[in-house]
């Protein structure tokens, strides 16, 4: 009989009662066991025994990725060494690592919430899973081969990037899902169509996250692959890596894994909660992280919390998909924009592509421009760009309340990549 990799609680209370027992253990394990933690908390006066409810929480101090750096190297460990049996670290674009240690249970919990992935993907064990994403310190290319492996299906790991291999190996191994950014899967879906090999290969389903895709992106990437099922997967290194939730076959949102973290959604200025519906910021706590437990860490994410039950019958709650990273921010004449708020708007208009730039540049006499680069859409004609320019601009300012010069560009002309693709240009930092 295969195994189900998910919750025994199928109530809201039964999984409150869940988050209560995992955070008392969690803020008492951290307190006890790690010195950055005991001081943060005795800094504020709160401790293991304020910890009544899951409303006391609140009352604990957040925790942030600048304390993870400041720390360097290992600065929530809170076991001994000889019980750290592996060790990731984040991409290190800023600054240095956040390196994050695991015990062999991390690991094992790890790998049940990605079998538990594959479980709502609707994969079975005759599955075969094409591993497209990187291995290394980064936690992706591993985490989705444990789950694979834990899961029962076949692993083919082959890493990002090489679509030479990935195209033959799709062709020759039949593989039926991949694994992938998001990027990485606009990627090979037009390389499948520049080789012309659809009807040659057998994806099922893509399962892709790491970066924020457009509604054109992923539809594109269904029509160029075949592939019945897309899912958006969330991951973060401090949480274990990708496998912490998954969007099921509803499609309306990401169910999140709350036997294994309690999230909360807060104001990323007054670090208050925001209410079910509201945008705020992803905030996580463990409830059984041995290694290296976080206790409300601020992930800056972006999202929303979705109420009520979800169509497809699942109980474990939901968000929205990553809107964007509070950092990601940028202002543009007093403008707050997050560059999800440009996938959207461009998701509704027909005939452009789903890639694009936006450029932000000093003017001489001072003042901000912000130029807006988008594809046409394939076998698009150039005549229709004067109403592209149009369209694109009004819906901009329309939903966005900015204006922006816009410029339609050859489809393919944009830069594709295997890994995340960078969309915005703030050349106002290069000028200053």
């Amino acid at each position: 009989m295969t195994r189900s990799f998910m919750p025994a609680a199928a109530t809201t209370e039964q999984l409150q009662e869940v988050q209560l027992q995992g955070v008392r253990w969690t803020v008492a394990h951290a307190y006890e066991h790690c010195d950055f933690y005991r001081s943060k908390f005795d800094a504020v006066g709160v401790g293991p025994a304020d910890l009544r409810s899951l409303d006391d929480l609140r009352r604990f101090p957040c925790t942030t990725a600048d304390d993870l750096q400041s720390g360097y190297p290992f600065p929530l460990r809170s076991v001994p060494n000889d019980r750290i049996v592996r060790v990731h670290a984040s991409s290190g674009t800023t600054g240095k690592r956040k390196v994050l240690c695991y015990t062999q249970k991390d690991l094992d919990d790890w790998a049940d919430m990605f079998a538990r992935c594959y479980e709502m993907a609707g994969l079975s064990r005759e599955d075969r899973v094409q591993i497209a994403v990187g291995y290394g310190l980064w936690t992706a290319g591993v985490g989705f081969q444990l789950g694979c492996e834990r899961f029962g299906a076949m692993a083919v790991p082959v890493g990002p990037g090489n679509t030479e291999m990935h195209c033959q190996l799709l062709v020759d191994l039949q593989s039926t899902v991949f694994c992938s950014t998001a990027s990485m899967a606009l990627l090979m879906a037009e390389e499948i169509e520049r080789r012309g090999i659809q009807d040659q290969i057998a994806l099922k389903k893509i399962i892709f996250g790491a970066e924020r895709h457009s509604r054109r992106m992923r539809e594109r990437v269904r029509q160029l692959t075949g592939a019945e099922e897309l899912y958006d997967i969330p991951g973060l290194t401090e949480l274990y890596g990708p496998g912490t939730g998954l969007e099921c076959s509803a499609h309306q949102g990401i169910h999140y894994w709350a036997d294994y973290y309690l999230l909360e959604i807060l104001d990323p200025e007054t670090l208050e909660p925001v209410p079910p519906g509201d945008l705020g910021e992803m905030v996580v706590t463990t409830l059984r992280k041995e290694a290296a437990p976080l206790v409300r860490y601020r992930t800056r994410d972006l999202t929303r919390l979705i109420d009520g039950p979800c169509p497809c019958g699942n109980p474990l709650p939901r968000h929205a998909h990553i809107l964007g990273r509070s950092d990601d921010m940028f202002i543009f004449r007093a403008v707050n924009i997050y560059p999800g708020q440009i996938d959207h708007v461009l998701s509704g208009i027909p005939g452009i592509g789903s890639e694009y730039q936006v450029h932000l540049a000093h003017r001489d006499d001072g003042r901000d421009t912000m130029t807006l680069k988008v594809e046409r859409a394939q076998g698009g004609s150039p005549q229709g760009d004067a109403e592209l320019l149009e369209q694109v601009g009004q819906e901009v300012r329309r939903r966005i309340m900015v204006r922006v010069a816009v410029e339609i560009v050859d489809y393919g002309s944009l830069p594709r990549t295997e890994r995340k693709s960078r969309r915005v240009f703030d050349h106002r930092q290069l000028e200053a």
